[in-house]
This record gives C-alpha cells, sequence and structure tokens, in this order.
C-alpha cells in the first residue's frame, strides 16, 4: 500500500511537471504568434509597477537603514567604518535589492494573480471566454508573465536606489558623509557584472512570479476552496523558486568573477 501510494504521488508529480512545460510553451507561443495584447499588457505593467511602489519604496528604505545600522558595530571592531558604503552597495545591489523586491511582488502580485484567475475559473469566466472565441489565454495568461517580467527589473532598480539612499541616511547621521562622496564610494565597489546579473536576474525572477501565479490561477479547481489554495499556493511556490533561481545565479556569476 505505501509503494502504490508513493507511485501514485511520484506519478502526479511528473504529470504536473508535464502541464507546467506545456503551459510555459503555450505562452512562448502564444506570446510570438500575435496579435499581441498590446493595451492589456500596459495595464498590467501599471498595477504590477506602480501600484506595488509605495509598499517597494517604505521596505527598501527600511532595509537599507536598518542593513546599515547592523553592518556598523562589525566594521567598527576592525576600524574599517570607511568601507560601510561599499558594503551596503555590494549587499544591495548582489542580492538584497532583487531578492526583497521579488518576494515583496510574490506576495502583492503573485497572489493577487492567482486569486483573480482562480476566480475567474470556478465562475466559469474563462470557459465563456473561450467558447466565444476570445482566446482568454493570450489576454489573460500572455499579458499577465510578460508585464510581471517586464516591470519586476524596473521595481529592482527602484528598490535598489532607495534602499541606497536609506543607507546614505544612517552613514550621514553618524560620519556626515557628503552625497557625492557616498556615491562614489558605491560606484567603485560594485563593476558591470553586479548590475548585468541583477537585471537578469530579476527578469526571471519576474516570469517566475508571473508564472506561477498565472498557471495556479488558470488550472483553479475545487470552487470557491480552489481561489484561496491558488493565491496561497503561488505565493509559496514563487518564494520558493526565487531563492532557488537565487541559489543558480549566485553559482553562475561566481564563474564569471
Amino acid at each position: 500500500m505505501p509503494k502504490q501510494s508513493l507511485s501514485s504521488k511520484l506519478l502526479r508529480f511528473f504529470e504536473e511537471l508535464g502541464l507546467i512545460a506545456r503551459f510555459m510553451g503555450r505562452y512562448f507561443k502564444e506570446l510570438f504568434s500575435g496579435p499581441f495584447e498590446w493595451r492589456e499588457t500596459i495595464r498590467q505593467s501599471y498595477e504590477v509597477g506602480y501600484k506595488t511602489l509605495p509598499l517597494i519604496t517604505m521596505t527598501s528604505f527600511i532595509v537599507g537603514l536598518v542593513f546599515t545600522r547592523q553592518s556598523r558595530p562589525s566594521l567598527q571592531e576592525f576600524g574599517a567604518e570607511s568601507w560601510l558604503p561599499a558594503l551596503i552597495s555590494i549587499a544591495i545591489v548582489r542580492a538584497m535589492g532583487p531578492l526583497i523586491t521579488a518576494i515583496l511582488c510574490a506576495g502583492k502580485v503573485g497572489s493577487q494573480i492567482g486569486a483573480e484567475l482562480s476566480s475567474m475559473r470556478v465562475t466559469e469566466q474563462i470557459d465563456a471566454m473561450e467558447v466565444s472565441a476570445a482566446k482568454p489565454f493570450r489576454y489573460l495568461v500572455v499579458t499577465r508573465v510578460t508585464a510581471m517580467t517586464l516591470m519586476l527589473p524596473v521595481l529592482v532598480s527602484y528598490s535598489v536606489v532607495i534602499a541606497l539612499f536609506g543607507g546614505y541616511i544612517s552613514v550621514n547621521a553618524e560620519e556626515l558623509t557628503s552625497m557625492p562622496l557616498y556615491l562614489n564610494q558605491i560606484f567603485e565597489a560594485i563593476d558591470f557584472l553586479d548590475i548585468v546579473s541583477s537585471f537578469i536576474k530579476s527578469l526571471f525572477f519576474g516570469m517566475c512570479i508571473g508564472f506561477v501565479g498565472t498557471y495556479k490561477g488558470y488550472n483553479a479547481t475545487k470552487g470557491t476552496e480552489g481561489v484561496g489554495k491558488a493565491a496561497n499556493t503561488a505565493v509559496v511556490v514563487s518564494m520558493f523558486l526565487i531563492f532557488i533561481l537565487e541559489l543558480i545565479a549566485l553559482q553562475i556569476t561566481n564563474v564569471f568573477r
């Protein structure tokens, strides 16, 4: 009996992988086959980007401020307070900026996408669109995944700037460091590879959030129970995959350093 249970779980797991691969393949097919839903993509970009700015602004500023204050005592033990701006820039640009922004978007946008599409599925709105030949996959899935993929690098860039500004507030409060000197120390510590790797990671993070949210929502079942399950699963799976992608990106980046 346990063997049958294990084999059935493995079978369901591989079936799920097959469905996910088919879902992703359909996305790329619809993306390049046209016509493209530009208006809906722009609207989704507004939903993803502009409406997430207050949360990212507040969180990034606090992260930069807190990280700077926590790092200062450790550097003071070695008499290396002058390295603080460099430490801040490396940590935020390489890891903290993309990672925190992606996690925030997974929690806010990913759950929203999963809940929205799953509610449309259980109320048979998607079925009605399919019957009327409205191409719901292109309108609902392609636009959201594309908007999430394009907007996350923009949000990450904004998050990095705000976090570095929060770090400057903390540094200036303790040492009265000028902004030009602070910026000079920041740009000396990071290189082109740091910026490119963060940008590429952000693209994959955004695509991951978009795919998970739309897949769970588009294929939701079990009535209203499926709405909550789709939203919750979209957040959990997205966050898990973000950390996996971060680990993979770290290994690849270290090869080029």
